[in-house]
């Protein structure tokens, strides 16, 4: 039996959470990544097989909240965001949770503040060894609710483990996202790392392991992603790959291939394992389960895609990346985000700006008088985000369309 956590109850939902457990309890074993269809008449709803808050977030949001229940009269601290999530933080912030750093890690409050009787929530991305240093040598634990995701803590054993074999640590990551700045802090206690973004990245640095290109290119390239005392020359002959868990896997799979075929080709395949770890074991689960739903969601088709999560969040980001690449597609965080039925305020990824669209539901080929019947929206939503919150959105934007059936009628196979 899969585990299951107490979380509050604002954070269930009457529509989305029915629809989630009628999935589970019918593919217990998660064969099936068919999208669910609800469908109100003009308007249908294709929503992802896997979405939402996965094992690390819940696990994280049970231990926040216990922490509330258990020390109601001490401080109770969290060193940044719990989870990349908005509402969540918000609802932890009015419980008088106070946080201590942003998410690029720049103090919010200074860490002379605490005392060795404050509560300190160590956040599901986990934390630098050097933050957990400084805060033991001023008398704070911080055992006691450590959100650190699991499997994030499964990529710092197994760079540890690598590294104490003489394999430099490749990151697949955002180097200053607070997963990566935690694994990279983790990682060079046992090994050399460097940290590539993306694939075209892992191509430069397939062309320093294969001498194509020089340490001045590595320096140039790579300048502020590599831990101190990196020796290209020496630290790129036998390596791993591992990756902040939020990526895409399928990139992260990529990259990993791309520079295995890079070391067969520098030194043979006979000598592979003197000179590449075997890590496929560290990518996460619940990952790559959303994403490879979000792909059946998208092969099934649709008029527009809407993704629900917080802006900042990575994964989320990714799961927008591969809906826009086939239909129009809205990064929303929240349902206060649809201004009308003409009008969205949204997320654009290449920007990183919030922007307004105009006519983004209710959209007409220039040869048709009539909108299409029935409306076909892709619904998902990034790990962090509560199922509430796609009911909202759910809900708001059905509102909108004439004549739909009730939400009783079509919960009534789910039931």
């Amino acid at each position: 039996m899969p585990r299951t956590f107490k979380l509050p109850h604002f954070y269930h939902s009457p529509i989305i959470s029915v629809v989630k457990q009628a999935r589970r309890d019918l593919d217990v074993r998660k064969r099936d990544l068919a999208p669910t269809l609800l469908d109100f008449g003009p308007v249908r709803f294709k929503i992802a097989r896997h979405f939402g808050f996965c094992y690390g977030v819940e696990n994280a949001i049970e231990i926040a909240y216990q922490a509330l229940a258990e020390n109601p009269d001490k401080r109770i601290f969290l060193l940044s965001e719990i989870i990349h999530n908005p509402h969540v933080n918000e609802n932890l912030r009015q419980r008088g949770v106070q946080f201590l750093m942003d998410t690029a890690g720049m103090p919010l409050l200074p860490f002379d503040i605490l005392m060795p009787d404050d509560v300190v929530i160590v956040p599901a991305f986990g934390t630098t060894l050097e933050v957990e240093q400084t805060l033991k040598a001023r008398g704070v634990t911080l055992t006691a609710y450590n959100t650190t995701c699991p499997f994030v803590e499964k990529v710092w054993r197994r760079s540890e483990e690598i590294g104490k074999q003489d394999y430099t640590v490749v990151i697949h990551g955002k180097r200053y996202h607070e997963e990566t700045r935690a694994t990279f802090s983790h990682a060079q206690a046992s090994a050399p790392v460097v940290v590539v973004r993306d694939l075209e990245e892992a191509r430069d640095l397939a062309k320093v392991i294969s001498g194509e290109a020089d340490t001045a290119f590595f320096f140039e390239k790579f300048a502020d992603r590599f831990s101190p005392g990196f020796d290209p020359i020496l630290h790129l002959k036998r390596i791993g790959v591992v990756n902040q868990t939020t990526m895409l896997a399928t990139e992260t799979e990529a990259i990993a291939n791309l520079l295995q075929d890079t070391i067969k080709t520098t030194y043979g395949e006979a000598d592979m394992a003197s000179h590449f770890a075997d890590t496929r074991d560290t990518l996460c689960y619940a990952t790559k389960e959303n994403q490879d739903a979000t792909l059946a969601l998208i092969a099934d088709g649709g008029d527009i895609a809407v993704v629900v999560g917080g802006y900042n969040s990575s994964n989320t980001s990714h799961l927008v990346e591969l809906c826009q690449q086939h239909l129009p597609t809205y990064f929303i965080r929240d349902a206060d985000e649809l201004l009308s039925s003409q009008r969205i305020r949204h997320l654009e990824l290449e920007t990183k700006q919030v922007q307004t669209t105009e006519n983004w539901l209710f959209q007409t080929n220039e040869n048709e008088t009539d909108q299409k019947t029935p409306t076909d929206i892709v619904l998902t939503a990034g790990a962090s985000c509560p199922d509430v919150l796609l009911d909202e959105v759910l809900q708001k934007i059905v509102k909108w369309f004439p004549s739909t059936r009730s939400v009783e009628e079509v919960l009534e196979p789910f039931l």
